[in-house]
């Protein structure tokens, strides 16, 4: 037994025990503390690591230790950034990205060289080398946006392409008046400078994805790929400083890089965003906290001088940037807002120019003491800096980030598609389940609250011990795998004697509107490609039935290629099912390639340019179904290929769907595909057409009327019906 006289309590401590203790509850109740005062919790970790830091009590040395969780936590918020973006958003936006880039870099740069040399009196190379620092930022608030969910909207896609030209633009400012006095600028430094970071750039963004795919299909074990998203992170950010950049930038092109591989649904998305907020992120702000010294405010004068212009420079750059991004693109005031909230802060990059200029000595006064690049005045005015703009930059990004938050849920209580939408999952295979929890909660419409049920029909005369089992073990697996991706599923066990009916009935009961089921094991050619009790379930219910079929994770695919049948529009569930579609290649950040006839390409387009935010996709004509063959050219191994498919008697049925089982399985065995009957009821059918393709004169004449009940754009469209 170790007695408590024999453990060391001075300050600071030393014992790693005790410090990781402290600032494990630092962690938990700095943030519950802070905000009982209306402090977000950002400023409430670094107001704690100014407390407990070196210049506070003295608790903790700002070590090594911190040091390495504190730049794994600033990497961590750069990766988290480029892994979350919507890629989508950020092609839309990527000409915005560089125009703001360029505004937050010339406007702090200008205002602050001139402040510097005519305010403070510093020499050209010192006021250009000072200004960079009010260019330069960081995302600290970035976590704010995540926590409120609205961290892929415009304002916050914008901003962080910003940051990686404008951190880009200031490092290589560093590095040129670094470089002139060292007297290695030359024509030859630039060339190996571009030379590097082209290889740099091009090994991230072309490598590392295909590492990435065949590490995903290779291995499902989740602590295997979070162990190898962080190797990435780390790697890439080495590379980086490999080639003369800073290595938040090879963080956050890493997290772009490997973007599409990790679904913002999935488990993995899950655990990353969890231990960075958890510890790394925590670490990194008490660690900027250790970094302030209030004792700098009574060092004299010229100190206090130098953080006045500092601080009030570095705010009025970055509001004046993104003021002029808002006229520029004419956003509104609370996207100007997020964008000079989320610029404003200072750390990682900013610090970086700051040591650099300290260490860059050029002489020495005849009493001995050194010239600076950048003064002691200037590395204290700079921690003072960090502290108003951090805190700056948290208030407003809280404050905006809960507005622009209530904005988005109240235009998602009234979504444009059926608010009573409700996805059921029937489980009959254990190896399955995961990739159809993985479907249904991509299918869900983005923040719907609608309900995921998972069922699974026990036959109640089969009362074996092993039958039981495997049903409650596939269960627990249900729930297990929806809480690793933070959504809720409701698990449901039913005895029936026939599983189809168990499954009907309970479709009515719980009012579903999709329900997904796994191809099942003996699926091959002929009438057993579905089996009797798919079969019984498409014959007996009107709801979207997805047939999914596995080969791949969803997360390795490359494309969703859909193919259309024609007078699809003429359907119930005509936008229900394209919807669907289109958040799968929303979430998955997968390019859409849709083919379909004329006609249909051109109401599927009408549908997704009405939509708020549109996607992009690639309509390619497909006109006769009798060359579905096409497709075993088209359809690549790393291709989703979702086929719209149709129950008899129907607008949309074709003759040649009856074909599908034998193609399926004879040319398309080794690929990942949906089989997506939509929403239809008897109101659209016709019981005399068996198969509609044989009055095809009669569909004609039909569709008009057809047309006008389900076209809302019509006048008195019911009246007409």
């Amino acid at each position: 037994m170790v007695l408590l006289s024999e453990l060391n309590f001075d300050l600071p401590l030393r014992n790693p025990v005790i410090i990781f203790s402290l600032v494990l509850f630092i962690i938990l109740f700095a943030p519950i503390v802070f905000n009982k005062i209306k402090v977000p919790p950002i400023i409430g970790l670094i107001l704690a690591g100014i407390i407990i830091g070196p210049y506070g009590l003295n608790l903790l040395l700002r070590d090594s230790s911190i040091v390495l969780f504190g730049t794994v936590g600033l990497l961590y918020i750069m990766f988290t950034a480029g892994l979350e973006i919507d890629l989508e958003e950020f092609k839309k936006n990527q000409v915005k990205s560089l125009v703001f880039g360029i505004f937050t870099f010339i406007v702090p740069i200008t205002l602050g060289t001139a402040a510097a040399f005519y305010l403070l009196e510093f020499n050209i190379a010192s006021s250009v080398l000072l200004a960079s620092m009010f260019a330069s930022h960081t995302l600290l608030a970035y976590p704010i946006t995540s926590r409120y969910g609205i961290n892929r909207i415009r304002s916050v896609t914008l901003t962080i392409g910003g940051t990686i030209i404008t951190d880009i633009l200031a490092l290589l400012v560093l590095a040129a008046i670094v470089g002139m006095y060292k007297g290695d600028i030359s024509s030859a430094f630039w060339i190996r400078l571009a030379v590097s970071s082209i290889v740099f750039a091009a090994i991230v963004i072309f490598v590392f994805p295909l590492i990435a795919r065949w590490f995903f299909k290779k291995f499902d074990d989740n602590i295997s790929q979070y162990i190898f998203v962080l190797a990435i992170v780390f790697l890439g950010s080495f590379l980086a400083e490999v080639a003369g950049l800073e290595a938040i930038i090879g963080a956050f092109l890493s997290g772009l890089a490997i973007n599409r591989f990790i679904p913002h649904s999935s488990p993995l998305m899950n655990r990353i965003e969890f231990v960075g907020n958890a510890l790394f992120i925590p670490f990194f702000l008490i660690g900027v906290g250790m970094l302030v010294d209030f004792s700098v405010l009574f060092k004299g004068i010229g100190a206090l001088k130098v953080a006045a212009v500092m601080i009030v420079m570095a705010v009025i750059g970055k509001f004046l940037a993104a003021w002029l991004t808002q006229k520029t693109f004419r956003l509104s005031q609370d996207e100007r807002q997020m964008i000079f909230g989320l610029s404003n802060a200072r750390v990682g990059a900013t610090l970086a120019v700051v040591l650099v200029g300290y260490n860059v000595i050029l002489g020495e006064t005849p009493s001995g003491v050194p010239i600076r690049l950048l003064n002691e005045d200037v590395l204290n005015g700079t921690i003072l800096m960090i502290l108003v703009t951090c805190t700056i930059s948290s208030f407003t990004v809280e404050k905006v980030s809960a507005k622009m938050a209530l904005l988005e849920n109240e235009a998602a209580e009234t979504p444009e598609g059926d608010p009573d939408e409700r996805i059921l999952i029937s489980l009959a295979y254990p190896e399955t389940v995961n990739d159809l929890v993985d479907l249904a909660f991509l299918i869900k419409p983005h923040k719907s609250k609608a309900p995921v049920y998972a069922l699974h029909v026990r036959d109640e005369q089969d009362t074996s011990e092993s039958k039981q089992s495997a049903g409650k073990k596939m269960m627990e697996k249900v729930i297990k795998h929806a809480a690793a991706t933070d959504n809720h599923i409701v698990p449901l066990t039913r005895f029936d004697v026939n599983i189809s009916n168990g499954i009907i009935y309970t479709i009515k009961e719980h009012n579903i509107t999709d329900v997904i089921i796994g191809l099942h094991h003996l699926a091959h050619e002929g009438n057993a490609f579905f089996g009797p009790l798919t079969e019984r379930i498409l014959e007996k219910t009107s709801e979207s039935i997805f047939i999914y079929k596995v080969a791949q994770p969803v997360n390795t695919l490359k494309r969703i290629v859909t193919a259309v049948p024609p007078k699809a529009e003429f359907e119930l569930g005509f936008q229900q099912w394209f919807d669907r579609v289109k958040t799968i290649a929303r979430e998955t950040g997968l390019p859409l390639f849709i083919y379909a006839t004329a006609a249909t390409a051109k109401e599927l387009q009408q549908l997704n340019e009405n939509n708020k935010t549109p996607l992009t996709i690639v309509f390619e004509p497909f006109e006769n179904w009798e060359e579905f063959l096409i497709f075993s050219r088209e359809v690549k191994q790393d291709d989703l290929f979702i086929i719209i498919s149709s129950r008899k008697g129907y607008l949309s049925y074709n003759s040649e769907t009856e074909k599908l089982p034998k193609y399926l399985t004879k040319y398309f065995v080794r690929n990942s595909y949906i089989i997506l009957y939509p929403q239809q009821t008897e109101d659209t059918a016709d019981p005399n057409l068996k198969p509609l393709e044989e009055n095809v004169e009669l569909i004609d004449k039909a569709g008009d009327s057809v047309k006008s009940i389900f076209n809302p754009d019509e006048d008195n469209s019911k009246n007409k019906a």
